[in-house]
Formats: C-alpha cells, sequence, structure tokens
C-alpha cells in the first residue's frame, strides 16, 4: 500500500474512491451526492451539490478541495476527475493552477468535447460517425438534440421542430446498433483496451439515460481490431492519457464513434480488480508511464460483470435506514431525499457468463427498488 494521499472531484466519485482505496491510496473525495460507501471509502470527503446541466462552481470547489488537502496527513499526490467536468474546460484550468491533473488537460478535454473540433478530427482520420451539425436541420425527422459535454444519456433529445437557440446544443442525425464503450488506457508509450455492452433505462422524455454497462464482451477479431484503431488514432490526435471511454454504435459489424469522454467512466465499476488495477494504470499512464504493461502483469479483472444504475422512478422518497445486499453501491444516507428520477444507487453482479451477469442484474435492480421505497415509507410513518 502507498499510503499517499489522492484528490478525487466528480458528480459520483464512489467507484474512483473504491478503486484508490484498493490500489492502497488515500483518498481525498468531492462529490455531488455523499452516499455512505463514498463516505467510508474516503480519508476525508465534502459533499457539494452541483447541478447535471453546468456542473461544478469554481470557488466553492476550490474551496471544498482546498479544506481536504489541509486535513491531509500528506500532500495530495494530484487530483483525478471523473464525470461533471467534460462540459466545462475552464473549470478544469482553473484547477490546473492549484493542483496536479491527474488525467487529461482542459485542452484535450475541449478538443473531445467541441463538436465543430472533435468531428472535423474524426472527418482527417477517415472514422465513420453520425452525421453532425452545430445550427438545426431544415427537417428535424430523425435528428437528435445533444448538449455539449454532457453525461449519462441525459442531455440526449429527439430534435424538436423549432429548437430555441442554444450555443450549448448541436445536433446528430440518430443511427442505429448496438451500443459498445472500449474503455481505453492510454499514454505515449502503450495503450490497452477492454470492451463492455451499454444499455439505456428510458424515460419518454429521457428516452436516452444510461441503464448500465456488462463486460468484458467479446468481439468479432475484425471488429475489434478496427475498434482498437480507432480508439489509437483518436487518443494520438486529441494527446489524450490515461482512462478513457469511447462509446461506438455497432450496425452488422459497422462501427460509428458517438463520442469520447476524457476521463474515467462508469466501467470502471465493471473492469476494475481487487488491486485496484485500474486507478494504478490511471496514474501511471498520466504520468507518462507504460499502463499495457502494468495490465498485462497485474489486471484479474472478473470474467463477467455488470453494473446499472436504479433512479427514483416511483416517485420522490426520503432514504431509510437500509440492511445494505453487499451488491449494492452508491447507498443513500438515511434521510436524504432524493427526487424523483433522480439517480438512487447501483445494483451489481458478476459471474462467468455475460448474459447471465446482467440478467441477475436486472433482477437486483428491482429488489432493491423495493427495498429502498418500503424503507422510504417506514421512515414517513415513524416521523
Amino acid at each position: 500500500m502507498t499510503g499517499e494521499t489522492v484528490l478525487i472531484a466528480a458528480f459520483s466519485a464512489r467507484a474512483l474512491a473504491a478503486s484508490a482505496q484498493r490500489a492502497g491510496y488515500r483518498p481525498l473525495v468531492v462529490d455531488c451526492f455523499g452516499d455512505q460507501d463514498t463516505v467510508a471509502l474516503a480519508h476525508a470527503s465534502r459533499c457539494l451539490p452541483a447541478r447535471v446541466q453546468v456542473g461544478f462552481t469554481f470557488r466553492p470547489l476550490l474551496a471544498a478541495l482546498e479544506s481536504l488537502v489541509a486535513e491531509a496527513p500528506s500532500p495530495p499526490i494530484g487530483l483525478v476527475l471523473g464525470a461533471g467536468f467534460e462540459c466545462n474546460p475552464r473549470l478544469v484550468a482553473k484547477l490546473a493552477e492549484h493542483f496536479t491533473l491527474i488525467g487529461n488537460d482542459a485542452e484535450t478535454i475541449h478538443g473531445a468535447k467541441d463538436p465543430q473540433q472533435f468531428f472535423s478530427i474524426l472527418g482527417e482520420l477517415g472514422i465513420p460517425h453520425p452525421e453532425t451539425r452545430l445550427d438545426p436541420p431544415s427537417d428535424n425527422a430523425g435528428w437528435l438534440m445533444k448538449r455539449i459535454g454532457g453525461s449519462g444519456g441525459l442531455h440526449i433529445h429527439r430534435c424538436p421542430a423549432k429548437p430555441r437557440p442554444d450555443k450549448r446544443r448541436y445536433f446528430q442525425r440518430q443511427a442505429t446498433g448496438e451500443a459498445i464503450s472500449l474503455l481505453g488506457l492510454v499514454s505515449e508509450k502503450s495503450a490497452a483496451f477492454a470492451a463492455s455492452r451499454q444499455w439505456t433505462n428510458p424515460l419518454p422524455r429521457r428516452p436516452f439515460r444510461y441503464g448500465g454497462a456488462a463486460g468484458s464482451l467479446l468481439l468479432d477479431e475484425d471488429l475489434e481490431a478496427r475498434l482498437i484503431e480507432t480508439g489509437l488514432a483518436v487518443s494520438d490526435a486529441l494527446k489524450l492519457k490515461g482512462l478513457i471511454s469511447f462509446d461506438f454504435l455497432v450496425d452488422t459489424g459497422e462501427p460509428l464513434l458517438l463520442e469520447v469522454n476524457p476521463r474515467p467512466g462508469a466501467t470502471v465499476d465493471v473492469f476494475d480488480d481487487a488491486a485496484g488495477t485500474l486507478f494504478k494504470a490511471h496514474i501511471e499512464a498520466s504520468h507518462g508511464g507504460d499502463p499495457a504493461a502494468l495490465l498485462s502483469s497485474d489486471w484479474h479483472p472478473p470474467v463477467a460483470r455488470a453494473a446499472a444504475f436504479l433512479y427514483a422512478d416511483r416517485g420522490p422518497l426520503t432514504a431509510g435506514a437500509v440492511d445494505w445486499p453487499d451488491w449494492a453501491a452508491d447507498r443513500p444516507q438515511p434521510g436524504s431525499v432524493i427526487g424523483a428520477g433522480q439517480p438512487l444507487a447501483t445494483a451489481t453482479a458478476e459471474g462467468h457468463d455475460l448474459d447471465a451477469v446482467q440478467a441477475i442484474c436486472a433482477e437486483r435492480l428491482g429488489m432493491l427498488e423495493t427495498l429502498l421505497y418500503d424503507t422510504s415509507n417506514e421512515q414517513g410513518t415513524r416521523q
């Protein structure tokens, strides 16, 4: 164990904090939920609510991070950013003035998330992608409207007939196919990749809301080679480093690249192992090391694992005192008020067959929903 401290900031930091702790670090965490397991995993933590549409605000975030540094038993080795910063590269640049970033800098994040720059690069590289534009199409049929830097699928809508002007939006022709995500660990020296299948948990007004992921997904050799080739080309063009995710739609063996998330994503839950090797490799890659060598020698992920999000779709609730099953994560604090449709918890499953663990995970989501709403009713009765 290193015993070194490391700063982590994300909308939900539990998965990164867990990986960091397994890797022997002492995580100092800022996130928006302050869940029980996040607090337990962290050496110290701060809960700092933020709006998904705009992310964190600089001054409160800086104050929270600086207060963690002041309490740390040793100077942190740097700051790892998870979801919540893609929409605001300027914020990342400001943070870099105060902390050593472990991962991609503001310029790289901007290049990956700015649609004009990103899709121009894909065009130059000859990488297939859906037709994308900044101005609304004359005929909205078959088009999607997306928010720049959005995450979790909540930012994706079917294009309205007359969308309001908004510089934060862009438009992409809807495509069909299987959603496949490629987790990448890239550096100047090497790269390694692992594939997962993903699915949505749709609502009428949020038809592309993220549902979950399952891996490792075995792919046709030719398809796998094409996905990896794409990942390498884009990583080189954008100067990506560390943990990255590449989101594809694959239809009859033909992949379309939808977007790149230049930070650790939800599949850390799917691919990490008992030694926190993904967190170690993220640090190694960010420092210009050889993550592929580390993974080939030390990485022991499960044969199959699934992780899926539970949302408060039965209505708002107040979290009660729950006897949590060991396969449940992101456990809200008793007394927390969760709004309708908000993230509620995460269910996981692992085994030796991808379809089986995905089915078990889906079953556990139902069990978890019943448990949380029943205990919420009990708390309301006690009050």
